[in-house]
C-alpha cells in the first residue's frame, strides 16, 4: 500500500481493493495506533482518529479529491501513484 502523503504525524496510504472489503475508492490514514478509512468525498468508512487529526484528514481529502481520483485511476492501470502535498 503506497504512502502518498504525511503531515502532523499522520500517514496517508492508497491502494485498490477490487473485490475487497472497501470497494469504494478510499484512503487509509494512520496516526499512532489509530486508523481511519475515508472515501474521496470525505465520508468515514471505518475507524477513528483523535478528533483534531480526523478533522485534518477529512479536510485534506476534500482539498485533494481530484488528485486522489487521478491516483486511483493510475493504480487501476497498474501504475505507481504520485505523492500529494501535505496539509500545511
Amino acid at each position: 500500500m503506497p504512502i502518498i502523503s504525511m503531515f502532523y504525524g499522520i500517514k496517508i496510504y492508497i491502494y485498490v481493493e477490487r473485490d475487497g472489503k472497501h470497494n469504494t475508492p478510499h484512503i487509509h490514514a494512520y496516526y499512532g495506533e489509530s486508523s481511519l478509512v475515508v472515501d474521496f468525498d470525505g465520508n468515514i468508512i471505518e475507524g477513528q482518529l483523535p478528533r483534531k487529526k480526523q478533522a485534518m484528514v477529512i479536510a485534506w481529502v476534500m482539498m485533494h479529491e481530484e488528485e486522489l481520483r487521478a491516483n486511483y485511476e493510475l493504480m487501476l492501470d497498474g501504475q505507481t501513484p504520485f505523492r500529494i502535498d501535505p496539509l500545511r
